[in-house]
């Protein structure tokens, strides 16, 4: 296999001009750009990716760190990273997390490991990393940026959406079906973003004048195993209610299996609604009513900035992302409570 000191020997130049007309960088006249073009050629001549890193400065890598590789919710993420890097010439090396609880540590390991594979930069979408783990990664030269979390003072490196504002939508989906007992499948009480949406949900319901103080709410982990268990228990709990809110749509359907397994009729006898709007939302049966969260923008919007950051360009970057509530078969209006008939 051809080397650029060959490139160079054939084209009878120096190695340090060889290697620039292979960078592109620095100034070669015409004439000597033409004869190691030549001999690149007639050697075969194809730089391996660790040459163009010494070459360019660059790896042409941008790490990702997720907090677990499983489910409907970060393989579409991933795959349109992974779209976008090669479209510009660049690839995606993953780390991720061994489960949904998403241990600091876990993450802190994950974007380390990142950074010694040489990735240009790096996308965190863990929630669970602290003001002083960035300055320390910082510190140590990390050009990051955060899907779904915020950092203190610096909001450049940040790229979430209102949680509150979208618990709120999914309070008045129900509530304007004329649903009012209500029951719900929240994430991990760790999880900020799971906390903010529950805390708008509970909010707007106040406000539309639910009574929230009795409410049936089960914790679980955003799996579909998770909603599947918390069904059944509620179910078994013997609470009233007509609506179920999930605070993801993985768990919803995970509970839609369990009521069809039991023979509760959705949307005739209690409605279900999800979160994320996640393609399992969409082929989930009944089709599942979910709440809209435009991640691939919010997604495409950080790792443009990120790409901006690490080889310059002007690349678009939104901070505002419209959240809505995708109507599909799951919510309907409340059943009316059952009458006697009269003799």
């Amino acid at each position: 296999m051809a080397t650029i000191k060959d490139v160079a020997r054939l084209a009878g130049v120096g190695l340090g001009t060889a290697s620039r007309v292979v960078s592109g960088k620095g100034a070669v006249s015409p004439a000597t750009q033409a004869k190691v073009r030549k001999a690149i050629e007639e050697l075969g001549f194809r730089p391996s990716h660790a040459a163009r890193s010494l070459l360019s400065g660059f790896t042409k890598m941008i790490g990702v760190y997720i907090p677990i590789l499983k489910g409907t919710f970060y393989t579409p993420i991933l795959q349109m990273i992974d779209t976008e890097l090669r479209a510009n010439g660049l690839h995606m090396v993953v780390a991720f997390g061994v489960g949904q609880s998403d241990a600091r540590g876990q993450a802190v390991e994950g974007i380390e490991f990142l950074m010694e594979r040489g990735c240009d930069g790096i996308i965190s979408m863990s929630n669970n990393l602290e003001d002083e783990d960035f300055a320390m990664l910082a510190a140590r030269g990390a050009k990051i940026v955060v899907v779904n979390s915020a950092v203190s003072g610096l909001d450049e490196l940040a790229f979430q959406v209102d949680h509150r504002k979208a618990g709120a939508l999914a309070a008045q989906a129900l509530v304007d079906q004329g649903h009012s007992r209500i029951a719900v499948i929240a994430g991990p009480a760790t999880a900020p973003d799971n906390a903010q949406r529950i805390e708008g949900f509970m909010k707007e319901l106040k406000k539309r004048g639910v009574d929230t103080r009795d409410m049936w709410i089960a914790e679980s982990d955003f799996s579909p195993e998770g909603g599947f268990a918390c069904a059944k228990e509620l179910l078994e709990s013997g609470y009233p209610f007509t609506a179920l809110f999930c605070a993801n749509d993985e768990m919803a359907v995970g509970a839609l299996s369990h009521f069809q397994e039991a023979g509760v009729r959705v949307p005739q006898d209690v409605s279900v609604l999800g979160y994320d709007d996640t393609p399992s939302a969409e082929f989930s049966a009944p089709r599942l009513t979910s709440v809209h969260i435009p991640w691939r923008d919010v997604v495409k919007s950080g790792l443009n900035a990120l790409l901006n950051r690490c080889y310059g360009g002007d690349r678009p970057v939104s901070r505002r992302y419209p959240i809505s509530v995708t109507q599909r078969a799951s919510v309907g209006p409340a059943p009316q409570p059952k009458t006697r008939k009269r003799k």
